[in-house]
């Protein structure tokens, strides 16, 4: 597969442009196939003001995720969701933002490297995250994701050493996902105070835009976050919402006020 078959909106590209003209980046995520309606949640993302939308791939073996998205990914497996049929409704949804996908390397070697990124491409998801694969790994998956024209965006963690925050900001594209700490995903009470400090860090290796999350949950914690990032991931507050019964439009209006909040701070 060539760069020329792929499909939907670059992921580097975007998010770069608008980090460039001062806009803090913001991108919601949500659990595909978790509900019949779930494509709906992406649209009501960008009209919201979504800079691109993260998509997990359900798996029942979720290291990095906490509760909210473990239950999410339980309820997604229980209704029949499968990556095939996840992509299958990617490729019927029509979102003017990047789409990327987070998922686990047990899912990508299934498939096989090759066929799991063109099916991506094929299906309009532009990034790809893989948090359990280490480094020392990346090879493989690095090539085919660049031959499917699709961003292999790495996650750094704050315990990581010097040199190899310097290789994960080097080696990483479209962006560069920052933990707010060393925990599973979920909502949180407040982010720790070492968050600003860590993406700073990054952000001094990285020309990439450099973003937080892991616990990002209000508007407040989205502002303290892009502080020193250059925008924040938001996953299980979202989730919590969806799976309490939020609608696409009240989903979409958590987005909404999450954008409001990152414009009045930061223009």
């Amino acid at each position: 597969m060539n760069a020329t078959t792929a499909t939907g909106v670059a992921v580097g590209p975007r998010l770069r442009e608008r980090r460039d003209a001062g806009r803090k980046l913001l991108v919601p995520y949500v659990t595909g196939g978790v509900s019949a309606d779930w494509t709906d949640y992406l649209r009501a993302y960008a009209d919201a003001g979504a800079d691109a939308v993260e998509i997990g791939l359900p798996f029942s073996e979720p290291m990095i995720d906490g509760p909210t998205v473990q239950e999410a990914s339980e309820r997604a497996l229980h209704r029949g969701a499968t990556v095939r049929g996840v992509l299958a409704d990617l490729r019927a949804a029509r979102v003017d933002v990047p789409l990327i996908v987070m998922t686990y390397y047990h899912l990508v070697a299934r498939e096989g490297h090759a066929e799991f990124c063109a099916a991506l491409a094929e299906a309009g998801v532009r990034g790809l995250i893989v948090p359990d694969l280490p480094l020392e790994e990346l090879a493989e998956l690095e090539q085919a994701t660049a031959a499917a024209d699709v961003d292999l965006i790495l996650v750094a963690a704050p315990s990581g050493a010097p040199s190899r925050l310097r290789e994960i900001a080097a080696r990483s594209r479209g962006f560069v996902y920052a933990m707010t700490a060393m925990v599973t995903t979920g909502e949180r009470a407040e982010l720790p105070a070492s968050a600003a400090e860590f993406a700073a860090r990054l952000k001094a290796h990285a020309d990439l835009p450099v973003l937080l999350g892991f616990g990002i949950s209000t508007p407040e914690h989205a502002v303290a976050g892009a502080r020193a990032a250059d925008g924040v991931v938001v996953a299980s507050a979202l989730m919590r919402g969806l799976l309490d019964g939020a609608t696409p439009a009240e989903s979409g209006a958590q987005v909404r006020a999450l954008r409001a909040a990152l414009d009045e701070v930061y223009g």
